[in-house]
């Protein structure tokens, strides 16, 4: 009896690397060619206009260290960042537990909740722009009604303050997709576990720290990792509502960045610090991934 003939694969091992061709060029041109540009601008003079520039080696590095823009901006970044990490998980997981329970209207208060997430930052920063006014704004005449003087109250007119007053904002319009991931992630823990916990004589908080928590290690690691991006990442608040002010207060590592690069049209010393917050972030990011990871481990 004869063998039928095998059928030959329209897609053979060595054309399906064909494919990867288009992928791989848009890779290149946009991302890995202007990453070594950064490299290369942030050793010379480059105004980001004229071509005549000089190669300068380390001195804007140095003049960076020096002035102290890149501790001022770095010491803003670190404490935002922190803000909104343990703000908007801490609230994040109260609601999404808080949601999670049989009760009444429990998917009006979810989309309600969800809501801020949906505005853009331009939105969300001239609203509370509105809000913070220390004339006339929501907070201001709320507490004149209580005999609080008009203009007493300027949180963004304060450089103690106005840093705390912006990272609350990218809280707020935050933590409803911080809540939802949440939500997801305790949607899968088993009931029968926690009837088992209940029948033990667990109370509430002993079922959360001992049963729920563990179980949903792997979404908290996602959600401290998204969070501390965001917050790495801080630009838009400080631009939109403060403008960097008072004095050097919100100036952030990328409101610094666009600052140098584009007002004071210094687009080498801009590269160098870029690549700095390219390494501190990358440095804190796998960081605390590797610390989750090990406390999934634990857990």
């Amino acid at each position: 009896m004869k063998r039928g003939k095998k059928k030959k694969s329209l897609v053979f091992p060595g054309r399906m690397y064909w494919f990867m061709i288009p992928a791989l060029a848009f890779f290149i041109t946009f991302w890995i060619i202007p990453v070594f540009q950064l490299f290369y601008y942030s050793m010379t003079n480059f105004n980001g206009i004229n071509y005549n520039y000089d190669f300068v080696g380390m001195k804007n590095y140095l003049t960076l260290f020096k002035e102290g823009t890149l501790i001022n901006a770095t010491k803003n970044t670190l404490i935002y960042t922190v803000i909104m990490v343990a703000a908007s998980n801490i609230l994040g997981l109260a609601l999404a537990m808080a949601l999670n329970v049989k009760i009444r209207g429990k998917a009006f208060f979810r989309t309600v909740s969800f809501i801020p997430a949906l505005f853009s930052a331009i939105v969300v920063g001239f609203i509370w722009s509105y809000v913070y006014m220390p004339n006339g704004g929501m907070i201001s005449s709320i507490l004149e009604l209580f005999g609080v003087q008009e203009g007493t109250f300027n949180v963004l007119g304060n450089y103690k303050t106005a840093l705390y007053a912006i990272a609350l904002v990218e809280v707020w319009k935050g933590f409803g997709t911080t809540m939802l991931i949440y939500l997801a992630g305790l949607q899968t823990v088993d009931e029968s576990l926690i009837e088992a916990g209940r029948i033990d004589g667990c109370s509430e908080w002993q079922l959360i720290r001992k049963i729920k928590l563990p179980l949903i290690s792997a979404t908290i690691t996602i959600n401290v990792i998204l969070s501390i991006i965001s917050g790495l990442k801080a630009f838009d608040y400080s631009f939109i509502m403060t403008n960097g002010g008072p004095g050097k207060s919100t100036n952030t590592l990328m409101f610094t960045i666009y600052k140098i690069a584009f007002n004071d049209q210094m687009m080498g010393k801009a590269s160098a610090l870029s690549v700095v917050a390219f390494i501190v972030i990358i440095l804190i990011t796998v960081c605390m991934l590797i610390f989750m990871n090990k406390r999934e481990v634990e857990l």
